[in-house]
Order: structure tokens, then C-alpha cells, then sequence
């Protein structure tokens, strides 16, 4: 018979009590206090700036937060979602599994949403049920389950953590924030605090995209919110608001209103459960009355009291309310850094008459840096001229494959893939080996297969757009995601002249009858001249 959930909680709360003192002790020693002087300047800032904040902005009593808990609460109890992390959690009564159920969720929902992480989460859980399992697997493994997903250090990082608490921590993860964060590698604020409230039933509050959007519109911040300062004061407000009772539920809320109602660019503030708390919607809703003709003067609702050239919390003068926007004035941004820009030539180089059926050739990327540990196309990087990346690759392939035909090498098009902070131009080149005696034996770090075992390695979404374009199989502009592009010669805008003469040479020839042979004959020479000339 399944115990009710206050018997279950009541229990964790125990067991995580237990648990505190002991990872206390182990942290103590590893701790370096800071000096009398230290602690009381930092005091000092923090009182200062709590002065220089509006009340606006705080949640100035108890009644206020404490209704603003039970509304939330209450929507969260009809409205949320039924999702495999939160059923797991729910009836796991073992502390460790219970944490490592929450702890994986939480690494694949950051920057990931969450129709897209419910498979990988399935098929991870079915996979490594337990901490002890994702210790014992190889990074191999972990990279071909996370392919596709993402952000691949997160993955890594994840089973680090699960062998340091196997090998280190005694098979059992540490119940507190503070402790979290500390001991395992890749466990920051936001998801230290998650798995400290979900799993242990810690009153810790957190802070994500979803509950900064939450509050800055509850208390109106109109500031940069990934600024120090705004960070802060979000910080402090989560955990000021935080159930003491019903911690992990809280939180969960608070994200769920966020990605349910309090969205970002169409928000149902008519299904809100803590709009008569909201600062903005009561900032829109004066708009309309002033706006109305039947209601003459100015309805009494509260604005921030200080000037916007002091208050830290509210937006630059330099940008107004638009009342056009409504909510969705909060919270404001900075402008992101546009992505860096790179390019490389890559190769899908095939042996079609391998034993076994058709293969492909991949190459294992360096144990550190972007996408480390997948396995991609052959590939270099190439100038934003294009001179000479021929050579380059040609060069390249040979070093895992030998001596390859270099007539064959053909250019197919190409595509651009956006990482965090990459947009990454690949110039996509193929070569298929048909003549030759299949290749058998490779270096260490690269290995031949074949288009099933492709789709199911750990290689990057990106290298599964580069073997669209090599099967032909989507020309033109793809459509499936965002972030992502792919096209072919034909497809593209008119290229620069030295694209021109490059994309000439490497167009295969076909004669199309014999008069045009010495046409032909002419033709290729004159290519061979015009790819002398741009290296």
C-alpha cells in the first residue's frame, strides 16, 4: 500500500536532518572561514543595498507571502504536469535514488525543454536505474544515450558526479545545498537547490529562466536581471517565499506557472493564481483604466516610490513601459554577445563495397572542449575564402584512410549549426570509394561504420544534418529546427567569384556524348589552372 505523502515527507525530513550533521563535519574541513573584518564589510554591503531597494519590490509582510504560497500551491496541486522525473521522486522512499532521479532531470532540463527530454530521460533510467550503474558505464556509452540532446559536457559531468559519491561520498548523495554544490562537479546553485528541496526537503528556494520571469514580473524588476544585483535580490526574494513544508513542491510551482502561464512572449494572466500579487498585471491594469473615458483620474495603485535613476531594481529611463507589451515588459534583458563565427571543411568519406555492407568513416574529437569525446566526419578548419581547404581535407582523410582518389572528392553544399557560443559554417565535401580495396585497419581514434550503427553512435546533431546532406536526402533550407541550416550548391545565394571557380572544380564532369569530349577536355584543364591559382 502506497504511504501518504505527508508520511513520506515527514520521513525524508528526518533521514536528511541526520544526514546535514554529517555532512557538515565533512565540510568544515574543507571550509576557510572569513576573517571578522571580511564578514562584517560584506554585512555592511548587503545592508546598504537592501536600503537602496523599494519596498516596491519586497514582499513586505507575512499575510502576503504566505497567500501567495497557498494560491500557487493550490493551482500547482490541480494543474501540474505528470512527468517521469516527478513520479519517480514521489514514490521513491530510498533517499540516494530518490536524489539521483531528481539530479538527472534537473542536468537535462537546463536549456532543453521538456517535450524533448522526456525520452532521453526514459531510456536513461531504464538504462542506469540507479547511481551505481551510471558509475560503472563508460563515457562512451554516456555520449551515445546524450547524442542529440545537447550541450554534451552535461552528460560528462553527471557521471562524474555519480562515481565520486560511489567512490568517494560512500554511495550516498549529500542532502544540503551548500554540500551539493561543493562536492560534486557540474552541480551549481540553481540545481544544488533543486535536488536539496525535491529530494531532501530542504527550504532552500532556487532561481531559473522560468522563476526570474515569475518574479521580475510579481515585483515589477525592471533592471537587467541577469545583472549581480538583480541576481541577488531574486535569489533572496525565491528563498524568502520558499514552503518551508512543502519546499520541492514550491519550486517545482513556481517553474511550472512559468512554463505554463507566465510564459514569455504570450502570457494567461487571466489563469494565474498570483495575479492579485502581481505588480505588473496591476501596472497593465491601471494602463486601462486611464485609458478607459468612463472612469476620469488616476485609480489608486501602488508605484515605485524612488526615482528609476536610483532604484537598482527598476528599469533604465532610457526604456519606458510600453504599455503595448504589458507583462511582458519584465523582465528585461541584455543583449546577448552574437555567437562567434567559425568554418570548417568536412568529408563523409564511404567504402560502399565494404564486407558487411556500406561504411562511413568517423573520427573521435579531442577528451575536452566543444562536443569532446563525439565522434564526427574527418574535417579541418577552413578559411572564410575557401583557398586550398581541397588540399587541407584530402590531407586530412589520408591521414586515417591512405592514399585516396582526389579527383573524387566532390563538394555537396552546406550547413550551418549554432552552438552556445559557435555559429560553425561546414563546407560539406563527399567521397566515395568505389574502386578501390576496402580499408580494414584505421589509427587509434577513428573507426569505419556502417549507416545503421551511424544513427545510433554518439555523434552531434550537427553530423547528422552534414550525412543529410551527403544521402541527399534534404535539399534545400531545413526546416526542423532553428538553430540549424542546410544547403546545397543550388540552394544558396549567388557565391563570391573564388566560391565560383571552387565549387567549378569541384563539380563532377559527365560527358553527354562524344563530340563534347574535347569540350570537356578543355574545360578540365582550364579548372586545374584556376586551382593553381588559388593555392
Amino acid at each position: 500500500m502506497k504511504k501518504p505523502q505527508a508520511a513520506v515527507r515527514s520521513r525524508l525530513r528526518k533521514q536528511a536532518s541526520r544526514q546535514e550533521g554529517r555532512e557538515k563535519r565533512v565540510l568544515s574541513s574543507s571550509q576557510v572561514k572569513p576573517s571578522t573584518a571580511a564578514g562584517l564589510a560584506k554585512r555592511q554591503e548587503e545592508a546598504a543595498w537592501q536600503a537602496s531597494v523599494s519596498s516596491y519590490h519586497l514582499f513586505r509582510d507575512t499575510a502576503e507571502v504566505m497567500a501567495f504560497r497557498e494560491n500557487l500551491l493550490n493551482w500547482y496541486d490541480r494543474e501540474k504536469r505528470d512527468l517521469p522525473w516527478r513520479r519517480l521522486a514521489e514514490g521513491e522512499v530510498d533517499l540516494d535514488r530518490r536524489a539521483y532521479a531528481v539530479w538527472v532531470s534537473e542536468v537535462m532540463l537546463q536549456q532543453t525543454q521538456v517535450a524533448t527530454v522526456i525520452d532521453y530521460y526514459t531510456r536513461w533510467m531504464q538504462k542506469w536505474p540507479t547511481l551505481q550503474d551510471l558509475a560503472s558505464a563508460s563515457l562512451e556509452e554516456v555520449n551515445q544515450l546524450w547524442a542529440g540532446l545537447g550541450y554534451y559536457s552535461r552528460g560528462r559531468r553527471l557521471q562524474q558526479g555519480a562515481r565520486k559519491v560511489v567512490e568517494e561520498l560512500g554511495g550516498h548523495v549529500p542532502h544540503t545545498a551548500e554540500s551539493l554544490q561543493r562536492l560534486l562537479p557540474g552541480v551549481g546553485r540553481y540545481t544544488a537547490g533543486a535536488i536539496a528541496s525535491i529530494a531532501f526537503g530542504q527550504a532552500t528556494g532556487v532561481v531559473d529562466g522560468n522563476v526570474i520571469r515569475v518574479l521580475c514580473r510579481v515585483r515589477a524588476i525592471g533592471a537587467d536581471s541577469s545583472s549581480t544585483l538583480v541576481s541577488q535580490h531574486l535569489w533572496g526574494l525565491s528563498q524568502q517565499l520558499v514552503d518551508p513544508a512543502r519546499p520541492g513542491d514550491f519550486n517545482q510551482a513556481a517553474m511550472e506557472l512559468g512554463a505554463l502561464v507566465c510564459t514569455p512572449q504570450h502570457p494567461r494572466c487571466s489563469q494565474c493564481p498570483v495575479r492579485s500579487l502581481c505588480r505588473a498585471h496591476q501596472k497593465v491594469e491601471r494602463g486601462k483604466l486611464l485609458a478607459s473615458q468612463s472612469l476620469p483620474g488616476s485609480p489608486d495603485v501602488e508605484e515605485c516610490a524612488s526615482s528609476t535613476e536610483q532604484c537598482q531594481l527598476c528599469a533604465h529611463p532610457t526604456e519606458p513601459w510600453d504599455q503595448t507589451l504589458g507583462v511582458t515588459n519584465f523582465p528585461r534583458k541584455a543583449s546577448r554577445r552574437p555567437p562567434r563565427e567559425e568554418r570548417s571543411a568536412i568529408c563523409v568519406l564511404e567504402q560502399p563495397r565494404a564486407p558487411g555492407g556500406p561504411q562511413i568513416l568517423l573520427v573521435q574529437r579531442p577528451s575536452s572542449g566543444l562536443l569532446a569525446g563525439l565522434w564526427e566526419f574527418p574535417s579541418v578548419t577552413a578559411e572564410a575564402s575557401g583557398r586550398c581547404q581541397h588540399e587541407a581535407l584530402l590531407q586530412e582523410l589520408q591521414s586515417w584512410a591512405g592514399p585516396l582518389p582526389a579527383s573524387h572528392l566532390q563538394h555537396l553544399g552546406q550547413v550551418v549549426h549554432t552552438f552556445s557560443h559557435i555559429k560553425l559554417t561546414y563546407q560539406v565535401y563527399g567521397l566515395a570509394l568505389e574502386g578501390q580495396t576496402p580499408v580494414t585497419i584505421v589509427p587509434p581514434g577513428a573507426r569505419w561504420l556502417t549507416r545503421e550503427e551511424f544513427h545510433t553512435a554518439a555523434v552531434s546533431t550537427a553530423m547528422k544534418k552534414v550525412f543529410r546532406v551527403y544521402e541527399g536526402q534534404q535539399p534545400g533550407i531545413c526546416k526542423g529546427s532553428k538553430r540549424s541550416q542546410v544547403s546545397t550548391p543550388s540552394s544558396r545565394k549567388k557565391p563570391s567569384p573564388g566560391q565560383q571557380l571552387l565549387d567549378n572544380f569541384f563539380r563532377p564532369l559527365i560527358p553527354t556524348d562524344s563530340s563534347n569530349l574535347n569540350k570537356h577536355k578543355q574545360e578540365e584543364q582550364q579548372m586545374e589552372r584556376e586551382k593553381q591559382a588559388l593555392c
